[in-house]
């Protein structure tokens, strides 16, 4: 089976989605599909105004049109809805072709958060973008239900996995600071509401592993914290193990996959009762949800690592991959049997 996965997000961007799409991709080829990335390394492309690390295409639309001929897909997923799927959208509504796409990232609450867009408005262009898919992929059941209530059809579910070869405890990588760590890990920018966590008063050491643009006023503000900047692989996963608390301030994640990570370390998580932690960590024995996130990073200290560990053994890449390969066969071109066939 052939899959044409055209996306906005995609290396050497490091976030939750380029992470997700690339695991995905890797246990579908596993599978035996052959899996074609369409990303913004293919085309001219600029720099995102505030995000100058990530690279927008410029109209893609002719060349990715003789693409999607030359490559003769089976299936179509729209990842994200940037210029790269609003072309795909373009070429598959005037031809007649049926896809799926995902909603991976709040832009509407991201705009209304730098530029003051109204949320309303955002989420009208996004429900018009994603309503004519043959299916909307969400990772979390909240966001199933928020997204139907603001009138998006064919919602269907696409949880989230960890590696847990790589994130796994072990210590010693932050011997140098003083105990109790509190950790966040993740892009350093307004939305994540990383200024709440840096705010509070908490015993030890702050640590922020990560970059962005939010970076060098949150030094300057917080001149006790420690930041990192961005780790990768190994180094990453020694780092993150080794923090007491993770603490998730962010109130518009629409899952969170550093949540899975910290957890496959066997660090408990503090975080804020709403979307994303709700979901994925609403059990007490690993994280305290708490609108007092100070209260809730203190409390966490007492959570087992062993019972974290546990946890997240129980999230993996092939189950994320085999609900995105069942969701294809939402498409008229791709039949259940297919799929099947693929996964066992």
């Amino acid at each position: 089976m052939k899959l044409l996965l055209a996306t906005d997000a995609w290396f050497p961007q490091v976030n939750g989605v380029v992470r997700t799409l690339a695991r995905v991709r890797d246990e579908l080829t596993a599978s035996g599909f052959t899996v074609e990335i369409v990303a913004p390394d293919g085309f001219r492309s600029i720099p995102c105004p505030t995000y100058p690390e990530i690279r927008l295409a410029l109209m893609p639309g002719r060349a990715f049109a003789a693409q999607i001929d030359a490559f003769a897909p089976d299936a179509i997923h729209i990842a994200t809805e940037g210029p790269i799927g609003q072309a795909t959208r373009r070429i598959c509504r005037k031809r007649g072709l049926a896809f799926t796409t995902s909603f991976h990232t709040r832009f509407p609450e991201y705009v209304e958060a730098r530029f003051g867009l109204p949320v309303g408005l955002c989420y009208s262009l996004l429900r018009r973008f994603h309503n004519a898919a043959s299916a909307v992929m969400v990772a979390t059941p909240s966001l199933r239900r928020e997204l139907e209530q603001r009138g998006f059809r064919n919602v269907v579910a696409w949880s989230r996995g960890v590696d847990t070869a790589l994130f796994r405890p072990q210590r010693g990588a932050l011997d140098n600071l003083e105990r109790p760590v509190f950790a966040y890990v993740g892009r350093v920018a307004v939305e994540k509401n990383i200024g709440a966590f840096l705010a509070l008063d908490l015993p030890g050491t702050k640590v922020v592993i990560g970059d962005g643009p939010q970076r060098a006023a949150l030094e300057r503000a917080f001149p006790a914290t420690r930041f990192l900047g961005t780790l990768q692989g190994e180094a990453l996963a020694r780092v993150f193990a080794d923090a007491d608390v993770f603490v998730f301030p962010s109130r518009t994640d629409t899952f969170g996959l550093v949540l899975l990570e910290a957890l496959a370390c066997g660090v408990p998580v503090a975080a804020y009762p709403v979307t994303g932690p709700i979901d994925v960590v609403n059990d007490p024995a690993i994280a305290v949800l708490d609108e007092d996130l100070g209260r809730a990073a203190r409390a966490a200290l007492a959570l087992s690592r062993h019972a974290c560990r546990r946890f997240a053994l129980g999230y993996s890449w092939s189950h994320t991959a085999r609900q995105f390969a069942g969701n294809l066969a939402l498409l008229r071109a791709v039949t259940v049997p297919e799929i099947h066939a693929r996964f066992g």
